[in-house]
Parts: C-alpha cells; sequence; structure tokens
C-alpha cells in the first residue's frame, strides 16, 4: 500500500482522510491497518512519531461505520491523560456526523461530563486507572467491545498499570480483535501478548531501541555550574519551539522560572500541575504562544506536538528508553530534528551507558556561552507571574 485511496474504506472515511492531508501512509500504518481490517490481532513495534494512532483508528472508525450500533464497541487503552486527549481529537476530525462521539475517560478533570458521555459513545478513550474505577462503580458497560487497542504498551506497564489492565481485560469479550503498538517489546509486553492476543500479526519495524535517522544527536560537556549558561546559548540560537525535559518536578519548575526571568517565554508540565494547567501549557506551546515547554518524562510519552525543532535533555535520562522516547518528540514523521544533552560531572558515565545500550555514539560539543545581555519582554496581555497563572508562564 503506498496511498490510504488503496485501502477498502468506505467512502466517507476516505473523504475525511483527504481533507485532513492523510495521503500517504507511514510504514507502521502501511504495515498494520490491512490486517487489522481483515479483523486479525495486530501487535505493532515501531519507532516513536511513526504514526501508531492513525494506525488503530482507521480500523476502528471503519468498523463502526459498518456496525451502525449505539453500543460501547471500541475500547483504546493509553498510558497518560494528554495522549488520551490527542487520540480523542484526532477521533473527533476523522469521524463522520452520522457516528458517536468518543467518550474520554481520564483522571484529573471533572467526572460528571464523562460519566453522562458513556451512556451514548461508540469509543472509550482511556487511562486504566480512571477506567478501571469507572468499572468498580459499574459506571462504564464494555459488554460489546468489538476492538481492544493497547497503545503505548511498554508505558503503561512502566507506570504500574499492569493490575488495573488485567482487571479491564478480565470483562471484556473473550471474542474480540486487539490492537496493541508498543515503541519496545520487553519481556512485560510480550507476556500481555500472550496472554490476551490470538495468533497475533507481528509487525516490527526498524530498531525501536535507537533515536530516528532524522533526528541529529548531541552532547555538551559543560561543568556543573554552567548548565544553565549553556542552555540560555542553545535557546537564543534556535528559532524554534524546544522542549526541555529535568529529571524532577522540582527542577522543571525551577528552571521555567529561570527562562521566564531571562525573557523567554516558557511554560511547564509536570507530575503535580493540576489537569487545567497541563491543558493549557501544552495548547500554549502548540499554539506557539510559548517558545520553550520545560517537563518532566511525564511528557516523554504521550505528547505529540508538531514541529519542535529541539530536545535539550538538561537532565541526563536515568536509562536508555527515556532518552529514546525523548528525543523521540523532535524529527517525526521522518522531518529533521535536533536533540542536544547537557552533560555535567557524573552524567558523563551516565550518558556513556546510554550510548553503550543503545549502541550509537553521540557527537560531542563545547557550547559557547556568553555573556549576551538578557532582554526582558513583558507580555501584553497579562503580568501576572508565574505562580500566579496555572499552566501559563509571563513576566
Amino acid at each position: 500500500m503506498t496511498k490510504f485511496t488503496e485501502l477498502p474504506l468506505s467512502s466517507a472515511l476516505q473523504q475525511k482522510l483527504a481533507a485532513a492531508q492523510f495521503i500517504t501512509p507511514t510504514p507502521i500504518q502501511a504495515s498494520t491497518i490491512p490486517p487489522a481490517l481483515e479483523g486479525k490481532d495486530v501487535i505493532g513495534t515501531a519507532q516513536t512519531g511513526t504514526g501508531k494512532t492513525l494506525a488503530f483508528l482507521i480500523p476502528i472508525i471503519e468498523m463502526m461505520q459498518r456496525e451502525l450500533s449505539r453500543k460501547t464497541t471500541a475500547l483504546v487503552l493509553l498510558p497518560t491523560r494528554e495522549l488520551a486527549m490527542q487520540v480523542h481529537e484526532q477521533y473527533e476530525n476523522l469521524r463522520g456526523k452520522s457516528m458517536p462521539k468518543a467518550a474520554l475517560v481520564v483522571g484529573g478533570v471533572s467526572e460528571k461530563a464523562q460519566i453522562q458521555s458513556l451512556r451514548t459513545c461508540g469509543l472509550v478513550i482511556a487511562t486504566p486507572g480512571r477506567l478501571q474505577d469507572f468499572i468498580t462503580r459499574r459506571l462504564a458497560d464494555l459488554s460489546q467491545i468489538k476492538i481492544l487497542v493497547l497503545d503505548e504498551a511498554d508505558r503503561m506497564l512502566d507506570m504500574g498499570f499492569l493490575p488495573a489492565i488485567r482487571r479491564i481485560l478480565a470483562i471484556l469479550p473473550a471474542r474480540r480483535q486487539t490492537l496493541c503498538f508498543s515503541a519496545t517489546m520487553e519481556q512485560s509486553v510480550a507476556s500481555l501478548v500472550h496472554d490476551y492476543m490470538r495468533d497475533p500479526v507481528r509487525i516490527a519495524l526498524g530498531s525501536v531501541l535507537k533515536p530516528a535517522e532524522s533526528v541529529q544527536l548531541t552532547a555538551y560537556e559543560v561543568r556543573p555550574g554552567e548548565k544553565l549558561d549553556a542552555l540560555r546559548q542553545l535557546l537564543y540560537e534556535e528559532t524554534g519551539q524546544t522542549l526541555i525535559f529535568t529529571r524532577t518536578k522540582r527542577g522543571s519548575q525551577r528552571l521555567a522560572g529561570d527562562l521566564v526571568r531571562d525573557g523567554f517565554r516558557a511554560t511547564m508540565i509536570h507530575g503535580d500541575r493540576s489537569q487545567s494547567q497541563r491543558n493549557a501549557a501544552l495548547s500554549g506551546f502548540q499554539e506557539g504562544r510559548f517558545q520553550v515547554l520545560v517537563a518532566t518524562d511525564v511528557a516523554s510519552r504521550g505528547l505529540h506536538v508538531d514541529d519542535v525543532a529541539h530536545v535539550i535533555n538538561y537532565d541526563v535520562p536515568k536509562i536508555a528508553e527515556d532518552f529514546i522516547h525523548r528525543v523521540g518528540r523532535t524529527g517525526r514523521a521522518g522531518s529533521a530534528g535536533r536533540a542536544s544533552t547537557l552533560v555535567a560531572g557524573a552524567e558523563a558515565l551516565e550518558l556513556r551507558n546510554i550510548e553503550r545500550t543503545l549502541r550509537l555514539r553521540i557527537e560531542r560539543r563545547q557550547v559557547e556561552t556568553s555573556n549576551r545581555p538578557v532582554k526582558v519582554v513583558k507580555n501584553t496581555l497579562t503580568s501576572r507571574t508565574l505562580n500566579a497563572l496555572p499552566g501559563e508562564v509571563f513576566v
């Protein structure tokens, strides 16, 4: 398959795909959609940013259009609220007017609207913890599920969702189609596949433990006290949007504040932010109102922003898989991207361990720090401070 028009899809869905400028499928889409449309179980592993969301939404929408049922017939489980919201948005853009809306079931937001939507939806898009809670309280009927999707399966298991996933899967109909997508195929994922999938078609594209070739990797070795100066210089030289990763919530809060005081349009996402704060930060970054988003690993997966020019690891990640998912936020769908890592002190050994695990060599460079004067830019919309305006950071 070289074009979506070659797929045996309804005319309504073909028109939606064309209107959204989905013309040529990515390799993971071309490989997984045909067997999925045939009703087969599919396990797909590929690097992040390769288009896995559309690979499962197309079979779901096509099935729902054939069924013409007002029952809940499809379930998508995902690790984070942000990823769930992005999948929900894409579904709403592709579904026909005659199709039922999707229910978005995630933590951190009001239950009332979610409970109401579960009564009339055809598709449930959920994080495991909140859905398990609704099931326990008998607020979700999943007895008619025909397609189950486990997206970012490895991440869900890393986050400790295995017990919740098993409880959810235990109440689903045994005769169903299961699609599982994962960036890695670790033993925990393999066990899940073995227990809950029937003779799945296995699609593995490229090395899932290597960054995409379109991403330029660079490491800058600096003294511990020079990290912030080095970061400033990288940001001065960058004209596009930049995503910066820190290890801790406190570190992201402190760094975002430092950057705001230096005049950068910066905001942040971490686990202690409320859902409304996280939504405001993400939408502001997506819409270009912020140049810089500072995040913990809550955003390394489940965050899709078009045209992230530069990912910067302000702190070296703890494990190689986190490095892959961080740098996977840029260079998506074959576009060029840049990923830089600031290395100080003992982090040099940690980075070498990551290189050894991933069997790659990251180019070392020197960053030329300067005493460039900082121009503090007042935002014309508000003068409220970092702590006064949830999710948005202005000076």
